[in-house]
């Protein structure tokens, strides 16, 4: 099975943003890919403004908010237009596609809170998973909310069982293991940038749940920052420096590198998957079988109905039906 992690550049808009998906993706499916991944939030694309310009916190602060405020209206909104175009987008070139998007919710409750999300669609433009980063990192809470788990899961597609996290999940141990246990085949791990410790992550990720994972990484130079805000000195040099560097990465499931990573250029990294290796390399290792002594640990992942409970709740409180299933 061909697999490839598109690395570009973000584009301006979602309206542009959508249109270079599509030319992107059918690139890839002209290789052969049946599983095409794009980066964490690649609609409409990371705001690495947060990490690199000033005066961001500022409470009212009038630059950031219409930055925010453009942020929010080039965000996805899944049952929308947006989402519809890529349901008929993955319907039309029959493959798998996992890509990460800025959330808005366009009615009811929330329509002012957006969301770090993860979207896979079938190859018949079925949306078969939604997820939502559970917690934003560090300054970006400042523009994302916490997300919920219902799609903390693995689900089946063409391309074999399919799971994803997004950044720093993947130093939630707990978030991690609810996957494992889901049965995932293939790990999607998106990062704005793939940096040495986000490698590190990933090819630990591939070998503790004895997985392929596909890294993926975005482009942005420091022009494409908001114009509004001012560039740290010392982090930003000049307008064509690098501010995203991809480092996208294919790792099979004994850690090893596949392919890349690739940093500071645009590509469509590709490799091909035998999925008989999983079997191989569980062997030795598998955290959700002869690796794992349920009769010493009991995990369960409780259901969005049970958040409200106090922090005190027992494990008794979860049914037995909650759990994920192995």
């Amino acid at each position: 099975m061909r697999v490839a992690v598109v690395q570009a550049e973000v584009a301006p808009d979602l309206a542009s943003g959508l249109e270079r998906t599509a030319d992107l993706a059918r690139d890839a499916k002209q290789a052969g890919a049946a599983l095409v991944v794009f980066p964490e939030t690649w609609l409409p694309g990371y705001p690495v403004w947060l990490d690199v310009c000033r005066d961001v916190a500022l409470w009212d602060h009038a630059p950031v908010k219409a930055v925010f405020a453009r942020l929010a209206a080039n965000s996805v909104a899944v049952a929308g237009a947006a989402g519809r175009a890529l349901g008929r987008l993955t319907a039309e070139l029959e493959i798998t596609l996992v890509l990460g998007i800025s959330e808005r919710v366009e009615e009811g409750a929330g329509r002012g809170t957006l969301y770090n999300a993860l979207l896979t669609y079938g190859p018949d433009g079925t949306l078969l998973n939604h997820h939502r980063k559970l917690i934003p990192t560090y300054t970006e809470r400042l523009v994302w909310g916490n997300g919920n788990v219902e799609g903390l899961r693995a689900v089946p597609t063409p391309a074999g069982r399919v799971g994803g996290l997004v950044c720093w999940e993947h130093w939630m141990p707990l978030a991690r293991q609810a996957l494992h246990e889901s049965g995932e085949d293939v790990h999607v791990a998106v990062w704005p940038t793939v940096s040495e410790m986000h490698q590190i992550a990933s090819r630990h990720y591939a070998f503790e749940g004895r997985c392929f994972v596909l890294a993926a990484g975005s482009l942005m130079r420091a022009a494409a920052l908001p114009p509004e805000l001012v560039p740290h000195a010392e982090r930003v040099t000049d307008p064509g420096a690098w501010v995203l560097h991809g480092g996208s990465a294919i790792v099979g499931p004994d850690g090893g590198y596949l392919a890349g990573p690739v940093y500071d250029r645009p590509c469509i990294l590709q490799a091909e998957l035998d999925l008989a290796r999983l079997g191989e390399e569980r062997m030795t290792l598998d955290v959700t079988g002869h690796y794992h002594r349920p009769d010493c640990f009991d995990f369960r992942v409780r259901p969005r109905e049970q958040h409200a409970r106090t922090a005190d709740a027992t494990s008794a409180d979860v049914a037995p039906a909650d759990r994920v299933p192995g």
